[in-house]
This record gives structure tokens, sequence and C-alpha cells, in this order.
């Protein structure tokens, strides 16, 4: 059975385990990449990150990016959203369908 983990500052990835994620705190990018590395290894299905790790780790998702497994995703931390998530699903689309249909301006 596939898992879903979530890695982040403390207050942001805490109530996730009350939903049966697997939680990893973090206090910093290095501690959070050794985790995601090892998580891929352990066949993770999902690995949410904080939107502040994701950007400070965007190297080491973009070697996954390809991979059909893990899925990681950025979430907004307690401290609010910096967009990411929603940019990345744009590059997602566009790269899909070849251009931008969801935020086009008319």
């Amino acid at each position: 059975m596939y898992k879903i983990a979530v890695i982040g500052d403390r207050d942001s990835v805490l109530g996730f385990m009350a939903v049966g994620f697997s939680v990893f705190p973090t206090e910093s990018a290095e501690e959070a990449a050794r985790h995601l590395h090892r998580l891929v290894k352990e066949e993770y299905a999902v690995i949410y990150l904080t939107e502040e790790l994701a950007e400070a780790l965007s190297e080491d998702i973009a070697k996954y990016k390809d991979d059909p497994l893990p899925a990681i995703i950025p979430l907004p931390s307690r401290a609010g959203t910096l967009g990411l998530g929603l940019g990345n699903i744009k590059k997602s689309v566009e790269r899909a369908v070849g251009a931008d249909i969801l935020f086009r301006e008319e």
C-alpha cells in the first residue's frame, strides 16, 4: 500500500497526522532534502512539502519530475501561500496542452 508524507515546519505539518499521513517536521532545507530522498527510496506515492521548502529544494524535486512516483506537491504553510503550487499547475498544463488555457487574459 502506498503512503503519503508531509515535510515542513512543525506548526504547518503536525495536523496531517490526524488523517494518517507520515509527518516529518523539519527546521532546515538540508534536513528536508534528506527526508525527501529517503522517502523517495521508501516508495512513498505522494510527498507534500511546504512551499518555502519546495522553493529551496527545487533542484532536488526536479530530479523526480518525470518519475511516475512520487508526486511531490507543494502546499502553503501556516504563514500563507507563495503561489508556487498554482504556478506548477500552470506549467504542467502548458506542457501537456501546449498553451496557457487556465490563466490567459481575456
